[in-house]
């Protein structure tokens, strides 16, 4: 059992660092052509990539912790997945003010970019999603939601392109940071549920560690 964990351990350390390098790369992709058309969805979904880059370098670094070092992690995770939808509100708003169309192939173009690294990247997660406990339950959240927000955001480009107006990008970018919003508090609740294994060395369950000190019954 122990030598099962540590392999697990060894699995979920090797996947999510490269999740982790993918998620990386992409946001200086996503984050220049954001900039390039001005796009609030794009630029809330770079801040993304971001993000889950350091989920998952946390993750490498705390896979092998105790359940209530892993608890502590998932509700700082949980506060990380905040941060993108924070960014898109505070540009989304700034946009009110100043609305600029994106430019729509540039903003399709991207969003299929960063579909594709995500889908790569959920399906990767999902076979060492129960590996980690919290901890591993919020890199994979956090890519299933990064795929739905890519699709919103190719959806938004070909309305964009259909009615020039700034509104589908202003749409999606607030509706990126309200998903986050929801995936930080399933992490949240992720991280409450760890189970709590300071007293229990390697291999040991509930049903083998030992009971606490018996009263001596009295002759």
């Amino acid at each position: 059992m122990v030598e099962s964990a540590h392999r697990d351990r060894l699995v979920l350390r090797r996947v999510v660092f490269w999740v982790a390098v993918l998620n990386l790369g992409y946001f200086f992709v996503e984050y220049a052509a954001a900039s390039l058309i001005s796009s609030v969805a794009l630029f809330a979904d770079s801040i993304d990539f971001l993000e889950d880059a350091t989920i998952n370098f946390l993750i490498v670094v705390a896979a092998g912790w105790s359940a209530a070092r892993r608890r502590i992690v998932g509700f700082l995770l949980a506060l990380i997945l905040l941060l993108p939808g924070l960014a898109a509100a505070w540009t989304a708003w700034s946009k009110f003010g100043s609305p600029v169309v994106p430019e729509p192939v540039t903003l399709t173009l991207a969003a299929c970019g960063a579909l594709a690294v995500n889908i790569t990247c959920t399906m990767m997660l999902a076979r060492v999603r129960q590996h980690g406990g919290s901890l591993s339950s919020a890199a994979y959240l956090s890519a299933r939601n990064d795929v739905l927000a890519n699709i919103a955001i190719i959806g938004a480009g070909l309305m964009t392109f259909a009615t020039h107006s700034h509104w589908p990008d202003l749409i999606v970018g607030i509706g990126i940071a309200v998903m986050n919003a929801g995936a930080a508090y399933e992490v949240y609740e992720a991280a409450e549920r760890e189970a709590d294994d300071l007293i229990s060395g390697p291999g040991v369950t509930p049903e083998t560690a030992p009971e606490g000190p018996q009263k001596r019954a009295r002759p």
